[in-house]
């Protein structure tokens, strides 16, 4: 992505491909107002120019071949109070695409270009409209799919974790200036800030920014949701159980085994969490390249997924199949289902806990619920049980501690490891200090810190790093 410089005037169809009642187009840039006057004429026969800011204005807009396109409200938005700090104007159209694409034409014939995926928000950020949390939170906000995931991209959107990290940051760089002044008269023995001041200051640094760390796993499922992997022996129910999650019959159910052969993947609401669950083909040994290859995606899935639904058929014995499935996946991130439980129940509970049990090298994960909770007899077919089962997940996942808006949840993991590094040039400068090293190598940890915080909001930040936020965006926003 080329750096915006405001030199250049973008502009780009800002509404969502296909017809609507209302379309977009969105200018940007030193010349958007000049540009825009050639093709779009008030009804009022004010120049385009001399029009107000903030104000919708009915008005012809025309081709770049001089013919009537359509009836439009247009508004001005003069840098550097609009979204991208530049002068901006939008035109709403009635939402046929022939008629969008006509004014883009006729917006690049006076030397516009359409703008990159991002492209205006980036121009925000290197305006200073937005700090890089905020701009991340414009796509969190249009991706968002449940309450609480819009909760969170608004909390960051409106700078509840910049404030967090500029604070820090404003920390840091107070004491960095006593440290540094001190320095300067090391030789006159006159210090500005001791040494047991600073291992205060470091330790309380400590606890915010291990604090922040701590959100981020429930942060992460709150902005992408839980990846739900459904697992098992062919004919046990895992594509029932997909239905009677989702209230719908999305995935085929049939008493022949090997019936589903490749993963299906659709989204839940959980609880105002969002939960996407993946039907995957039964484990067994594949009879024909096409389950093979079904097989094959199964075990990829397990690799990614945060939670793994391992369903048996209670109206059968355990079989050497689940025996394996319980001895590989029944513990860490599993929960153990026994489906069928409208008919006669024939497995030992035993069984299944000592198989369970048999790979005591696994390190449970699910530390908010008892193991004795993890398996849950529910029937897919009629529905029961399966609301114990959403709040089962719910607890597995979100224990409660954060306050969706209230404080900084870190939702993406490029925070996280920007918060890590700074953790660790703090631990850095601490260790310098128990070990009588001179101010010098003090305070380049703690600068070390500030750069790492810095990456967060984007005070210190490379092209790179930007073009892997903004790529994701689309285009005309």
């Amino acid at each position: 992505m080329n750096e915006a410089t405001g030199e250049d005037t973008i502009c780009a169809i800002a509404t969502p491909p296909g017809e609507g009642g209302v379309g977009i187009v969105r200018i940007s840039g030193d010349q958007a107002i000049r540009i825009a006057a050639k093709y779009v004429h008030p009804k009022n026969h004010t120049p385009l120019e001399k029009l107000s800011n903030y104000r919708l204005y009915l008005s012809d807009v025309f081709s770049k071949e001089n013919f009537p396109l359509d009836e439009a409200l247009v508004v001005i938005m003069r840098g550097p109070h609009s979204y991208t700090g530049e002068d901006v104007v939008e035109i709403q159209t009635h939402g046929g695409p022939f008629i969008m694409q006509k004014i883009c034409d006729a917006l690049i014939q006076q030397e516009a270009r359409i703008a990159e995926p991002g492209e205006f928000t980036k121009r925000a950020f290197l305006n200073g409209r937005l700090d890089l949390i905020q701009a991340e939170a414009v796509l969190d906000t249009i991706r968002a799919a449940t309450t609480s995931s819009l909760c969170s991209a608004q909390g960051l959107l409106r700078g509840v974790l910049s404030r967090e990290v500029e604070q820090l940051k404003d920390e840091l760089i107070r004491n960095l200036a006593h440290l540094e002044a001190g320095m300067d008269f090391v030789e006159e023995d006159i210090s500005f800030i001791q040494n047991e001041q600073l291992e205060c200051v470091f330790k309380e640094i400590q606890a915010k920014l291990q604090h922040m760390i701590d959100t981020f796993e429930e942060g992460r499922m709150i902005r992408e949701g839980i990846k739900a992997a459904i697992i098992g022996r062919p004919n046990v129910g895992k594509s029932s159980l997909l239905n009677a999650l989702l209230k719908t019959d999305r995935a085929i159910v049939s008493s022949v085994p090997g019936t589903t052969r490749d993963v299906i993947d659709e989204y839940v609401n959980l609880s105002g969490f969002r939960m996407r669950l993946i039907d995957t083909a039964g484990l067994r040994k594949a009879e024909d390249l096409i389950e093979e290859e079904g097989v094959r995606r199964t075990r990829e899935v397990l690799k990614e997924a945060d939670l793994l639904l391992l369903v048996l058929d209670s109206s059968e014995e355990l079989t050497g199949e689940d025996r394996i499935l319980l001895k590989e996946h029944g513990q860490d991130h599993c929960l153990i289902l026994l489906n069928k439980n409208d008919l006669p129940f024939k497995m030992e509970m035993q069984e299944i806990f000592d198989v369970m049990s048999s790979k005591p090298e696994k390190i449970e994960k699910f530390e908010s619920i008892d193991k004795a909770d993890k398996i849950l007899k529910i029937s897919a077919k009629s529905g029961k049980g399966v609301s114990l089962l959403k709040e089962t997940i719910r607890k597995c996942f979100f224990k409660g501690n954060l306050e969706i808006g209230q404080g900084p949840i870190v939702t993406h993991l490029r925070h996280k490891a920007a918060l890590a590094k700074a953790q660790e040039s703090i631990l850095q400068a601490q260790t310098s200090i128990q070990a009588g090293m001179d101010g010098e190598c003090i305070a380049f940890d703690m600068r070390a810190a500030l750069d790492s915080l810095g990456e967060i909001t984007g005070a210190v930040c490379t092209e790179d790093i930007l073009d892997r936020i903004f790529r994701d965006f689309c285009i005309g926003k």
